[in-house]
């Protein structure tokens, strides 16, 4: 039955429906609502872009309209302290609580002017429009236009001498890195994260070979960097299960576990599965063990594509036990993942300090519990993708001063890594930054964050 009513117009005498169908204005409205949700609800954007169980907003949009709202939220979170620092200079008073989408709707638009290839015009017009329908936000509709217009023409002065090193970066992220890595450093970090990771694969052999057909080259010990992105199922080898997606530094702690042949090993906390792979498809009969049983079922998918066997386990690792000791047993700890930003910009805005403490009692329970799990004579290999020592050399170290006789460190050699010595601490341990390089050339800068010590059991 046809109704008969007539569609209430809008603040500005456009009805609902028109604004709502104009082009572009279903992508900014998510990418708004999505910004918010990431930083005062504290939601990943993995979580908000879930194909089955993320934002249903995003799943209705079409696949390039997806790709923007992506694009508008990396560029969003990743400069969100420059953000705030203008639209401090540009409003005479702070915004009152209870406004709806008012600073997000601001974020967005302020990230598409001035960090995306999108026509002022645009961002403002379509800022203002999501404003009219916001019901909390209308009454804050002249504010957006005039706010986004002034930068418009004071573009210079308005995003002159802000510190971008400094205010991207939330000060207990800041002071955690300068207490770590010195302020040279700390800032050396923070400018890498404004950037995209690059796409990284591991390949089963021939990586020369494959970055020649692929266009990309050949970083760290032994991973292919492309320097186009695109849907990687698209991709030479996809298909035939060539390579795997995996950042050249997370392609690092398998290999310290030396030639795996044939050897029974361990991967715990297995998924998404990089390092699995690489453990099978260096011959180890890998037992992968995770609490997620969904994230092992895709662990599996990956596998079956990639032609690989191994066994999956779903179990807390605080409540299993093996059968029999394993020949060597690799530990990707649950961490703050702070050495991923670069791939996950919405991490230092939904992880505070206490979570690193929190994670860091999980971490010292998963060690203390696989030391029985490794065979006399065999090898452990603890790794965090953390930037945080408490999550890396403080962990490793109270770790040896508490089972002292029973498990050794072994240094890390420059051979295992690829010759990079850049990346090994004098005290044995592998420890890469976003800041260096993957390779021989500053062309390579760029890899995630990660931690890795080597144990040997006595």
């Amino acid at each position: 039955m046809k109704s008969t009513s007539k569609r209430s117009p809008g603040p500005a005498g456009q009805p609902d429906q028109e604004r709502a169908d104009t082009p572009g204005f279903a992508a900014r409205k998510v990418a708004a609502d999505i910004l918010g949700n990431v930083v005062h609800k504290k939601r990943t954007l993995d979580g908000e872009f879930d194909a089955a169980s993320g934002h249903s907003g995003l799943r209705a949009l079409a696949g390039n309209d997806r790709a923007l709202v992506r694009a508008i939220l990396g560029a969003a979170l990743r400069h969100r302290g420059e953000i705030s620092e203008i639209l401090d200079r540009l409003l005479d008073r702070g915004i009152p609580e209870k406004t709806g989408r008012v600073l997000d709707i601001l974020h967005v638009a302020i990230a598409q002017m001035l960090y995306l290839d999108i026509p002022d015009r645009a961002a403002v017009s379509l800022a203002v429009d999501h404003a009219g329908a916001d019901r909390r936000a209308r009454p804050y509709k002249g504010l957006v236009n005039g706010v986004l217009r002034r930068l418009g023409r004071e573009r210079e002065e308005a995003t002159a001498d802000i510190d971008a090193d400094v205010v991207n970066t939330p000060d207990w992220l800041r002071q955690s890195w300068q207490a770590a890595y010195g302020a040279e450093t700390a800032r050396e970090i923070a400018r890498a994260h404004q950037g995209e990771a690059a796409l990284d694969l591991t390949v089963k052999s021939d990586p020369e070979g494959w970055a020649k057909r692929l266009g990309g080259r050949v970083v760290g010990v032994g991973s292919v960097r492309l320097s186009k992105k695109g849907p990687v199922e698209a991709l030479d080898g996809f298909d035939e299960g060539a390579w795997w997606i995996q950042d050249a530094a997370a392609a690092l702690p398998a290999r310290l576990l030396g030639d795996v042949r044939g050897l029974r090993v361990a991967d715990l906390c297995a998924a998404p599965g990089g390092k699995t792979a690489q453990l099978a498809a260096a011959g180890a009969e890998v037992t992968a063990i995770d609490i997620s049983g969904g994230r092992l079922k895709r662990l599996e998918e990956n596998m079956t594509r990639l032609g690989l066997s191994v066994r999956t386990v779903v179990s807390d690792l605080r409540k299993f036990t093996p059968d029999e000791p394993f020949d060597a047993v690799l530990l990707d700890a649950p961490c703050g993942a702070t050495g991923t930003i670069r791939r996950h910009p919405d991490l230092p805005w939904i992880k505070q300090a206490y979570d690193i403490e929190k994670l860091g009692e999980i971490q010292r329970d998963l060690l203390d519990r696989t030391v029985d799990w490794v065979r006399p004579g065999g090898v452990l290999v603890y790794c965090t993708c953390s930037l945080e020592p408490e999550e890396g050399e403080t962990q490793a170290q109270a770790f040896l001063e508490r089972h002292a006789g029973r498990m050794q460190l072994e240094p890390i050699d420059a051979a295992e890594v690829g010759g990079l010595g850049h990346l090994l601490a004098q005290s044995g341990y592998l420890r890469c930054l976003p800041c260096h390089n993957a390779g021989a050339d500053d062309d390579t800068r760029g890899m995630d964050g990660f931690f890795a010590a080597r144990f040997r059991r006595l």
